[in-house]
């Protein structure tokens, strides 16, 4: 009997695995747009990396610390003592200190897999458009997101943002891919992506399931009650992800854990509910004055217009006209009729547009430039969605292309307009070829003729952000605001960004404030709300010794002491001052005032128990300090208490006295 047609069967799974492998490669040759948007993308966010160093110090610290202890690794312990968290949920954190054990402790190990993060979110975008308007405009769609500035600016970094969009757009994809059968699984997959984008970045993370319920209940392919009964499947699994953490470290005495960081009362719904949740929207309780007519010190002046204003115009405001316009074009198209197959996309993918848009508009509290990255996505899907329906024919599409090219023009001008005359070019173009391609496409054409006209006219429109995305590449980003487009670009609009290391001198001025001297090269910035509370060892704040990362020498110099006087954790006010030399010799040194020492008010009574389980022994008082405005107070008390019971060591430092609080068997006293 002949053999030759048969196989061993342990040789099928191997083959089987070679023919999906072939398979799955055919179907990418076919999408040679996708390839070239992942390609673009890639490049886009790895190219030059390294130029970043440990880009924000705050979360680099942080990442050092859990990659050498499961216990700060669970609890997102900032230093190695878990005496304090940092002030957002672990995820993303856990996701770099596991590439720091994989690869070792190196930038390139934290931020690789941020930038493959953004290359997915491209891919995932694609496929978003793709499902209801076609190759074409997923291609555009695509390419909105990978050249976008500030999507190209928080892929090099390692700040949370990046995996925040990554979890928000697989939300609204899945509940796409829900409608294609009216299955649960998927609305309850697109809850677990909402749940991972909580345990990221909180709050903000719901900003896409209001377009999301809306569009299931409006829709509801299996009726309304059934709608209903899913949406709350999905929600369950929301919770059930995104409760996990906060449940864990609810129930985890405090003895036990870290000090919840942005907190006066170590309770993680504080966190939740307050620092990072409405005390975004509607202003932190004693945080950092506003300008001057409404708005906040770092986002500028709240309102419809702030989007396209310095600062957040730049990074992704170029194309929200046009996107505006395209959702437009889809609501009168479809009418919103319930079973419209793009009804529900844009009701999901427009609810999560406006949404995040309106919440960025008017939100007082502190607003960084970097967040828009969140916006991002769903302006780059409209876009597409927008292209595809020029491309289309028929007298809405010669109603639509000239409406929507005319407002994205009108919106880059707007933009262009706060770049002091940076891109000139940009205007020509703009006006020069854009505009009289947008009156031609209101004629009758034939449809390769308009499809030639269509890809003129987006290309103007693109090409000033794609130009401003790809100077990304040539500096260092900032390490505490992200910005994409040239070392000039502005940050929060209060002046120019420069390279060096990923320093923070590129912050020239906060409010009057002087930005802190670059630090070495090699070594990041760190991040978070503001400047910490004052320079180190009485050093004048926002002076040399002070500013984002404090006197670093001096803090050495500290730990250097400590060392060889009995060893024990050193106490800073400041989680960004302890930050540098965390990074730099993995020291034992915490802040235990939160990120810029007045975010985080630590009881006296935690802190004698800190003392006597030996987690705590030296504490260096810093001098208060901080942002005009800013009258939080942080652990004052507490290092009012160390001056008063702990024994004062006089240490010399960079040529100064400095003071330095030795607690060691003062508990009781302290307690007292």
């Amino acid at each position: 009997m002949s053999t030759g047609s048969l196989t061993h069967p342990a040789r099928q799974p191997l083959a089987r695995g070679h023919r999906d492998h072939v398979t799955a490669l055919a179907r990418l040759r076919g999408r040679i747009e996708l390839v070239f948007l992942l390609v673009t993308a890639g490049v886009l966010n790895l190219w030059g990396l390294s130029l970043n160093g440990w880009a924000n110090t705050y979360y680099s610290a942080a990442v050092r610390s859990m990659s050498s202890s499961w216990h700060d690794f669970l609890f997102a312990s900032l230093d190695r003592s878990g005496l304090m968290t940092v002030d957002k949920p672990p995820l993303s954190l856990w996701i770099q200190a596991l590439a720091a054990r994989l690869f070792g402790f190196h930038p390139l190990s934290l931020l690789v897999p941020q930038a493959l993060m953004g290359v997915a979110a491209v891919g995932l975008t694609y496929d978003l458009v793709r499902r209801r308007f076609g190759r074409i405009g997923a291609f555009a769609g695509g390419l909105a997101l990978a050249t976008t500035p500030v999507a190209v600016a928080v892929s090099r970094h390692n700040n949370p943002d990046e995996l925040l969009a990554l979890c928000s757009v697989a939300a609204v994809w899945c509940v796409i891919r829900a409608l294609e059968n009216g299955r649960t699984r998927w609305l309850v997959l697109s809850g677990i992506c909402v749940g991972l984008g909580f345990e990221t970045k909180m709050g903000v993370a719901l900003m896409v399931v209001p377009g999301i319920v809306v569009a299931w209940l409006w829709v509801a392919p299996r009726g309304r009650l059934r709608a209903l009964r899913q949406l709350l499947a999905g929600g369950a699994a929301m919770l059930a992800v995104g409760g996990a953490w906060p449940l864990l470290v609810a129930l985890t005495p405090g003895a036990d854990r870290p000090w919840i960081s942005g907190t006066s009362d170590n309770s993680i719904l504080s966190l939740i509910l307050g620092y990072n949740g409405l005390g975004r929207i509607a202003g932190q309780s004693g945080g950092p004055g506003g300008l001057a007519g409404g708005g906040t010190m770092f986002g500028g002046p709240t309102g419809f217009f702030r989007l396209l204003q310095s600062g957040l115009g730049d990074q992704a405001g170029w194309l929200l006209t046009f996107a505006l316009v395209s959702g437009l074009g889809v609501a009168a198209t479809t009418r919103l009729r319930r079973r419209g197959p793009r009804t529900c996309w844009l009701i999901a993918v427009g609810g999560a547009f406006l949404t995040t848009a309106l919440a960025f508009s008017f939100a007082h509290g502190i607003f960084h430039p970097y967040y828009v990255s969140l916006l991002a996505p769903f302006a780059a899907a409209l876009v597409g969605c927008g292209v595809a329906q020029m491309i289309g024919g028929g007298l809405h599409a010669r109603v639509l292309a000239p409406v929507a090219i005319g407002a994205g023009v009108v919106g880059e001008l707007v933009v262009l307009g706060e770049l002091s005359g940076d891109l000139a070019w940009a205007r020509v173009l703009l006006l020069a070829v854009a505009l009289p391609v947008g009156f031609a496409l209101a004629l009758r054409l034939g449809s390769r003729r308009r499809s030639v006209l269509v890809a003129v006219g987006v290309a103007a429109l693109f090409a000033a952000p794609a130009t401003w995305a790809a100077e990304t590449l040539g500096h260092a980003t900032n390490g505490t605001f992200p910005t994409g487009g040239p070392a000039s670009a502005t940050v929060g609009g209060f002046g120019p960004a420069r390279s060096g290391g990923g320093a923070p001198g590129g912050l020239r001025r906060f409010g009057g404030l002087p930005g802190p001297p670059p630090v070495a090269a090699g070594r990041g910035p760190s991040g978070g709300a503001g400047p910490p509370a004052g320079g180190l060892a009485g050093a004048p704040a926002g002076g040399p010794s002070g500013g984002f990362a404090g006197d670093s020498s001096q803090l050495q110099a500290m730990v250097r002491y400590a060392t060889t006087h009995g060893g024990g954790t050193i106490a800073v006010a400041s989680q960004s001052s302890a930050a540098q030399v965390i990074i730099a010799s993995n020291a034992n040194v915490a802040g235990i005032g939160g990120f810029s020492g007045r975010e985080s008010s630590v009881t006296v009574s935690w802190l004698a128990q800190a003392v006597r389980s030996g987690r705590l022994r030296w504490v260096l008082v810093d001098q208060a300090g901080g942002l005009p405005g800013d009258t939080r107070a942080g652990s004052s008390e507490a290092m009012v208490a160390i001056k008063r019971t702990c024994r004062a060591v006089s240490v010399t430092a960079s040529g100064a006295s400095v003071t330095l609080y030795d607690c060691a068997g003062r508990a009781s006293a302290l307690a007292s």
